[in-house]
């Protein structure tokens, strides 16, 4: 049986990684090696979103941890060449665009195997952003480009990408959000942080160009402060966050702001609990300006660019960048209930995992006959 290699690292490729890993196994045509890279190590970052989401145990963890963008990649290729040699997989899946991503493709482009990005074609168009990097690098090795919007197709188009590469098979991360939402639905999150529905904002901060900086953060967290003066704001800390405000002096703001309301990071079903409810969410995450773009929050980007236009486009999402004074009119508006309404994009649908699946099975040569006969 022809074998996937399935690479996660940060809690974003999780939601991204489960609905083609269910997918593929519903089918029995394609055996299936989920490697860790562990890039991500908190417990509440990265392994309770397994059990959240119904992946299995991955067969593999490589415990890589913290370092530099250079330490973190290199570090991770030794590694992933180690395990693709022993594996030796007939396809590499990666998703988004963490150093995980770019190291996996980097290796198996230099041994030879097929690599899939899902969620190729995302851009920003600033080279400023690590991230920006890695999505580049990995679209330039990938045999498979799986795009989640029309508008990612287009940038791979326009950088001379072979048409016959591109698959637009759209967001799988909205597959995991439209899988958990009753059950997440079912948790007390709300009445034990004692908030009520559209009476709170969330805020998530971790990019380091947004929490290196002293000022740009103390900047950050007085706008926030601000939203904090009318209505209660969760703050789940991300780790390099906690440490910066705390390395920083930072905490001052918490203690003049009782309404800022910092919680440790949660697990999955509990901030889709807790941003689904939301009356607006103000982050510098990717992955939920598509997120409450599917949920009809308004959502206000800390970042001067986006690489998911559509979810501006389209969708509730408003870019303001990191200027407080923007930020506090941006999210008056919303407050006063003038919030930016949105549609779902196309594909969006909770079947972007079975497309994925069906795609890996033709590129690999795996027939419906062969599918029946592994079944028997």
């Amino acid at each position: 049986m022809k074998k996937v290699i399935h690479i996660v690292g940060a809690r974003p490729n999780f939601m991204k990684v489960a609905p083609i890993h269910r997918a593929i196994a519903a089918r029995n045509q394609l055996q299936q090696v989920l490697v860790h890279t562990g890039q991500h190590y908190d417990v509440k970052m990265s392994d309770v979103f397994f059990s959240d989401l119904g992946l299995p145990a991955p067969e593999v963890h490589l415990g890589i941890g913290s370092g530099s963008h250079a330490q973190q990649t290199a570090k991770t290729m030794v590694e992933l060449e180690r395990v693709f040699l022993e594996h030796k997989p007939d396809l590499v899946s990666v998703v988004g665009d963490v150093n995980s991503t770019v190291a996996a493709a980097l290796v198996s482009s230099k041994l030879g195997i097929a690599l899939a990005h899902v969620e190729a074609g995302l851009r920003s168009y600033s080279r400023h952003q690590p991230e920006e990097i890695n999505r580049v690098v990995t679209d330039r090795l990938s045999d498979l480009l799986l795009t989640p919007s029309r508008d990612a197709d287009a940038n791979l188009l326009k950088e001379g990408a072979d048409p016959e590469r591109i698959h637009f098979v759209g967001n799988v991360m909205i597959d995991s959000l439209l899988a958990s939402k009753e059950r997440a639905d079912q948790l007390p999150v709300l009445k034990t942080l004692g908030v009520e529905p559209r009476g709170y904002a969330v805020c998530t901060l971790h990019r380091p160009s947004n929490v290196d900086d002293p000022k740009l953060l103390g900047g950050l967290l007085s706008a926030i402060s601000h939203v904090a003066s009318r209505v209660p704001v969760i703050f789940p800390v991300h780790p390099r966050t906690r440490k910066m405000i705390s390395e920083q002096g930072l905490g001052s703001w918490f203690e003049r702001s009782p309404n800022l309301r910092p919680v440790d990071p949660m697990g999955y079903l509990e901030f889709l609990a807790l941003t689904s409810q939301a009356k607006l969410i103000l982050t510098d995450s990717g992955g939920l300006q598509e997120e409450t773009t599917a949920l009809g929050v308004p959502c206000l980007t800390l970042r001067e660019n986006t690489e998911r236009p559509i979810t501006v486009e389209q969708g509730t999402n408003e870019v303001v960048g990191t200027d407080p004074d923007r930020i506090r009119e941006s999210a008056d508006r919303v407050l006063d209930g003038q919030g930016k309404k949105g549609r779902i994009p196309e594909y969006w649908d909770g079947r972007s995992g079975e497309r994925i699946a069906d795609l890996f099975a033709r590129f690999l040569g795996v027939s419906e006959d062969a599918r029946r006969a592994a079944s028997a």
